[in-house]
């Protein structure tokens, strides 16, 4: 589907063009057009490829999708693949754009995604003095906008994990809170396979051999760069916190545990202690002098619940009830 086809001259909005009136804008000196797309089908990519010169390489990963981020040049041409992270219902969504550039035209082709790109357009047709530097510019604004778009997604990510955090020590929840870092670690890998490749490709458009129209927006792209840098970051120390997290959780598993393995021990030995005395005294010989004392059956039991009274002091004492 198109979103809108538009012609700029000099950094400014000139007109709204049709499909079939592509070519005769990009042949313009100091005009270049701009295309947006949403879940294009084979038919409008391949009239894409038609009106732009497009490499057949580069359309065909647009078509097929499900993409690793990345960089390519193909000629003239640069072209690029972004992952469209959102948070929906508490669930990572992942969507996709391509973007192929060249001297004089920039098409996005978004797919499976309900990111807009609409405040981008605007941004970029208010600020004409930077929207002059051509396609380079407007791929800067659309790396950057994307790259911005991760940034709540990794604040949303740490408060899940402080709440988990919150909750590790609480009795009767080592389960949920294995479960819960297990999703939360998915989450963050998500995260990372769509920023980690990113940043290798944004490496490519600022310093050294650049593409063409990316020579005057370098120090825009070396800004991208640093976003995604501090975003890797965050979700590495993210990854560490969320392992260190599950051991200190497996521990609790394990103290606790321990404390009911205790437990069992105390009053297994408590019991031991009054079954010895049952069996000795219940063992019924004809010459046990016990048997023909009146007060052998209140001894036996005073006795006996004066030594679980005992051992349970001292079980208790020691921790283990």
């Amino acid at each position: 589907m198109l979103i809108n086809c538009i012609a700029y001259l000099d950094g400014r909005k000139i007109a709204d063009i049709a499909i079939g009136e592509i070519h005769n804008y990009v042949r313009q000196e100091d005009c270049f057009v701009w295309v947006a797309m949403k879940d294009a089908t084979d038919a409008e990519l391949e009239q894409m490829r038609a009106e732009f010169s497009l490499h057949e390489l580069a359309v065909e990963d647009a078509r097929a999708g499900h993409q690793r981020p990345k960089i390519e040049e193909y000629g003239d041409c640069v072209f690029a693949v972004l992952h469209l992270v959102e948070m929906l219902d508490g669930e990572l969504h992942v969507g996709e754009v391509a973007i192929f550039v060249g001297p004089n035209y920039i098409l996005s082709v978004r797919n499976r995604s309900s990111v807009s790109f609409m405040g981008v357009r605007d941004r970029c047709e208010r600020e004409p003095h930077l929207l002059k530097h051509g396609s380079g510019f407007v791929l800067y604004a659309l790396m950057d906008s994307v790259v911005d778009r991760y940034f709540p997604i990794i604040d949303a990510l740490e408060s899940e994990l402080e709440q988990i955090e919150e909750n590790i020590f609480t009795k009767g929840k080592a389960r949920s809170n294995i479960e819960r870092l297990y999703a939360l670690k998915r989450k963050v890998t998500v995260l990372k396979h769509a920023a980690f490749p990113l940043m290798e490709g944004a490496g490519k458009l600022h310093g050294g051999r650049v593409p063409a129209m990316c020579v005057n927006t370098q120090e825009y792209f070396r800004d991208v760069y640093d976003h995604l840098v501090r975003i890797n970051t965050s979700i590495d120390n993210l990854r560490d916190t969320i392992a260190i997290a599950m051991q200190v959780n497996l521990s609790v598993v394990t103290i606790d545990e321990n404390d009911v393995t205790k437990k069992l021990a105390a009053w297994g030995g408590i019991f031991a202690a009054a079954t010895a005395m049952a069996g000795v005294w219940g063992m019924n010989f004809k010459n046990m002098p016990e048997l023909d004392w009146a007060y052998g059956y209140p001894f036996a039991l005073t006795t006996m619940i004066l030594v679980c009274v005992a051992l349970y002091l001292r079980f208790k004492r020691a921790g283990w009830l």
